[in-house]
């Protein structure tokens, strides 16, 4: 990645539709290398360009945070649980906790089936806690590219 890949992605973290003839100039590209660039950004898969929903804004949606304890590998673990559609974003991590896995689900007995009777029997897991969400606070899709 050099200095013009890093300004296209920045403008595409303020506007994901930003249209080729207004993303070149911006970025000292013409239209076309401007899409040429995006297009070997995403097919390098550093980036994607999708649209974000917010889940709690639909309605009717229950999400939790699971803190997931492991007996033995939590990669396998991860592997199992992101094969489910409730499963939005998994991440390893150390500390009390193996992995953390966010969910949604349509409405909160679904959530508490999920646990119960998906996450819980997953061979591998010993234990997991849940966080409910209430409401997203912040959601944010800005990260430094440099």
């Amino acid at each position: 990645m050099d200095d013009i890949d890093r300004a296209i992605l920045r403008e595409l973290q303020t506007d994901g539709r930003i249209p080729y003839a207004d993303l070149g100039p911006k970025v000292g590209l013409s239209p076309s290398a401007a899409r040429q660039r995006l297009q070997r950004l995403i097919d390098s898969k550093v980036v994607q360009v999708v649209g974000v929903t917010d889940p709690m804004a639909m309605g009717g949606q229950a999400m939790a945070l699971l803190g997931i304890v492991v007996d033995g590998d939590p990669r396998a673990v991860a592997d199992e649980l992101s094969r489910r559609d409730e499963v939005v974003y998994a991440v390893l991590t150390s500390g009390t906790f193996d992995l953390f896995a966010e969910v949604v689900c349509h409405r909160p007995p679904d959530l508490l089936d999920f646990i119960n009777d998906v996450v819980r029997p997953t061979e591998g897991v010993a234990g997991v806690e849940s966080f409910p969400y209430f409401g997203i606070h912040t959601h944010r899709f800005l990260w430094d590219v440099g």
